[in-house]
This record gives C-alpha cells, structure tokens and sequence, in this order.
C-alpha cells in the first residue's frame, strides 16, 4: 500500500444506526478524530420493506444517542423539531415511530454528521508502523486512511437457505424478504400460466414475513392463492413484557456473556420470541383480516406451521415447494408462482479483513470471540456492532442497545468516561445471587 492520505483515532466502517450512533456520540468530542466510511451512495435502511403503515417495534428513544446522552442534538425529538413535526408527532400520542419516518431520521443525522463519508467502500486492510492502513476506493479512485482503532459496523446479509436449487426460479420468482417492495409489482402481475390462478407463498414465521403476508393478503384476487408456512411451531409474538424487557440490560449481558458458549448457543435459539417474533397487534389484524375474508367462504389462503422447507426445485408451471413436517413426520409439496423468503440476516466476515485476520481473535468455529466490551481484537483495537449475538444474546441487533454499546466502545477508546454507563437497571437477578437480609439455608444432603 501507499502512505495513507488521512490518519483518525478510529475509522468505522459502515453507516447503519449502530455506527450513525457512533458517529453522532463522537461528534464533538476533541480528542477523538473519527470517520465513518460507507460503501453506498446515500443512507439506505431496509428500503425493500418500507411498507405502508409499518413502525418501530422499540419505543422513539431508541435512537442514535437519546438513551446515553439526552441533550444530544442528533436525537430523533431533535429531528422532528428540526423538520417541524414535533407537534404532530406530540399529538399522533405513540411511541413507537413509523419506520419511514425513522428512516428518514436517520438518514437526516447521516447528511449532517461530518464525519460520515458516503462512497467509501474498503477495500484491504493491514497492520504497520503501529496503525491500521485501509486501502478505500472512492468517486475520486482509491485513497488511503489510517487509524489507531477500527469499529466494524459492516451489517449483516440476506440469507437465502441452501435448499434452493440452481434453476428453481426459471420458471417463477424467488425473492428475500428485503426485496420485497422493489419485486412487489411484478409478484403481483406476472404469472407463469394464464389458465391457473396465481399462487403465492411466504416462508418465515418474523415481522418481515407477517408483513409481507399482511401486504399479499391485502392484494389477492379472489381466486389466487395464498400460502404462509413456517419451521416454527407458531406463529409466536415477539415477547414484550416488562420484566422481559429487563433482560435488554447490562446486567444480563454480563449474566449471558459469562456462560459457556454451548450455553449462549442454547439459549439465543430458545429466544427467538425475544426479538424475532411478530408484533402482537400485526398478528391480531391479520386474524381480524381473515376472519372477515371468511365471511364470504372459502378464502383460499393456507397457514402452515411446524413445515421445514427441503427443497425448492424448477416447475414445468413454476416453482416446487417441499416441506416436511417436523413432529408428523409428513411431506407436503406444491407449485407457486412466487416465493417470498423470510429467512432473516446473518453476519458475516467481510472480505477486506483478510489483511489484518492475524489481530482478531476467532472462536473455533470461525465466529468472532467478542469481548465483554465488545472488542475482537487481540490488543483490544477492533470493535464490532451487531456482531456479537452468540456472545453477548439477543440484544445485539436491538436498537435501543445501541447507544449503550456505543458508550461502552467509546469509553474503552478514549481511555475515560466520555459518557456515563449504566451497570444495574433491573428489578431481577439473572444468576444466583445471594438474597441481600436473609438466613442462608443448610446445604442440600445429596444422600437423602
């Protein structure tokens, strides 16, 4: 590589909320020099799935910097009063902000945060003379940065299951879930067979897919057909209680991040209705719209649950679908036009950390081994957001988290307390804490 051009404090790396938060927490902190490289052209956030109508499923305060620092002026109340809708939002009465509008937020803190750099995509990474050397292609070519610490808030990617085969959308339309809206108007137009009523299927059992459901339900003709089918045993609500909600703290990260790894591992695939069910409203109005559907007979729309998809495999008339039902032990198949999959994100390990692969610490299975304090650097230098679910649970993607990860990486950085961290914010204990003014009880005698 060349001598960089730039030398920072920290370089983060992708622009969605969590490093936005970063970059909106750093903003005016005189000893930290920060930028934020991103690979897109302008802010986008799940633009395929800004459907009519939908919101946040975490409250306005989960926003960039609110929860750790409340007078900042990056915050989502500054915005709408910035854009003169505070009091609309202050009459609407609902804490829960619509998505486009929380996408419109953020893409306002992105134009106005300096140190936020659209059409910088990394490109290679490595270590030398004591600092990070990033190797970025830019509208202007290839330019080269340097910092003393990297913050990887890289997001994770549409994951699409292995079953399907290499020709299966020949005669048909696979899409993911975050495509949807761009696809949308082709799901609903095109048909393989002019002589057959159009048949849709949604695979997936989270928000994403009951919205998706919600949309194609809204949209089908009478003699269309709908099928929603899922590997989960329900359709299960996202878990939203009070006492649940304490478990989005720092105490349990601490209680959860101690464990064994088999044990993390255990317990983020029995959480899913923590943070990947649906919303208990969305549910309920997709029962209410069938159920007036129904009035009239036959509404040929199909809900399956507990099916695994086996494979999805080329139609002469569209699209094969095999499911296999895991507790009967049945096989159910089926031929669709489209087929919408539901099936979530996951991270990855981006390409142009190959370079310095040598100073991140894996765990056996090729995870990154992150640190309580959210570190994967082997000296502690290399920060991750949203990267950390099997280590630190399922409050890694959540938003309103994301201020108080930001906070813990920027103390660590800066040596000091720039912003405050919470330790202890629940009612509850998530060990077995000793009971604080009671008798301690006589050991168990095994032999009895």
């Amino acid at each position: 590589m060349n001598q960089p051009s730039q030398h920072f404090d920290v370089i983060a790396i992708g622009a969605g909320p969590f490093n936005l938060g970063f970059a909106a927490l750093t903003d005016g902190v005189e000893d930290l020099r920060v930028a934020v490289l991103e690979a897109s052209e302008e802010f986008i956030w799940h633009p395929g799935m800004m459907l009519p109508g939908t919101h946040l499923q975490v409250p306005f305060m989960a926003d960039l910097v609110t929860l750790a620092d409340p007078t900042n002026q990056y915050s989502f109340l500054n915005y709408l009063k910035a854009t003169q809708r505070i009091y609309p939002f202050y009459i609407r009465e609902d804490f829960y902000a619509l998505r486009q509008e929380y996408s419109n937020y953020l893409a306002w803190a992105a134009e106005n945060l300096p140190s936020v750099r659209f059409s910088h995509r990394v490109l290679d990474s490595e270590y030398r003379d004591g600092c990070y050397h990033l190797s970025v292609l830019t509208e202007e070519g290839v330019s080269h940065f340097s910092a003393d610490k990297l913050v990887l808030g890289t997001g994770t990617q549409p994951y699409m299951p292995p079953v399907i085969a290499e020709n299966a959308a020949q005669n048909g339309q696979i899409i993911h879930s975050g495509r949807y809206l761009f696809e949308r108007e082709s799901l609903l137009s095109s048909s393989t067979v002019d002589s057959r009523d159009q048949v849709h299927c949604v695979i997936g059992s989270g928000q994403s897919a009951a919205e998706v459901f919600l949309d194609l339900l809204h949209s089908k003709k009478d003699e269309d057909h709908l099928i929603w089918a899922t590997r989960s045993e329900r359709f299960f609500p996202l878990e939203y209680t009070k006492l649940t909600l304490e478990m989005t703290s720092p105490e349990y990260i601490d209680h959860f991040h101690s464990l064994p790894m088999a044990k993390r591992d255990q317990l983020n695939a029995e959480q899913k209705g923590l943070y990947k069910g649906i919303n208990a409203d969305l549910i309920n109005q997709i029962h209410e719209e069938l159920y007036e559907l129904s009035i009239n007979g036959p509404t040929n729309v199909h809900l399956r649950t507990g099916c695994a998809a086996t494979s999805f495999t080329a139609a002469d008339q569209g699209i094969n679908v095999h499911l296999h039902h895991e507790r009967t032990d049945e096989q159910l198949s089926f031929v669709v036009d489209n087929l919408v999959l539901a099936t979530g994100y996951r991270a990855g390990v981006p390409d142009f950390l190959n370079g310095i692969s040598q100073r991140i610490d894996y765990l056996t299975d090729g995870r990154f081994n992150v640190d309580r304090q959210y570190s994967i650097g082997l000296a502690q230098d290399i920060f991750v957001q949203n990267a950390e679910l099997h280590t630190h649970g399922f409050t890694a993607p959540d938003l309103g988290m994301g201020a108080y990860r930001n906070s813990v990486i920027i103390n660590r950085i800066a040596g000091r307390e720039v912003y405050p961290v919470e330790e202890r914010i629940a009612f509850q204990e998530f060990g077995a804490a000793e009971l604080a003014n009671l008798p301690t009880a006589s050991p168990v005698n095994s032999h009895v």
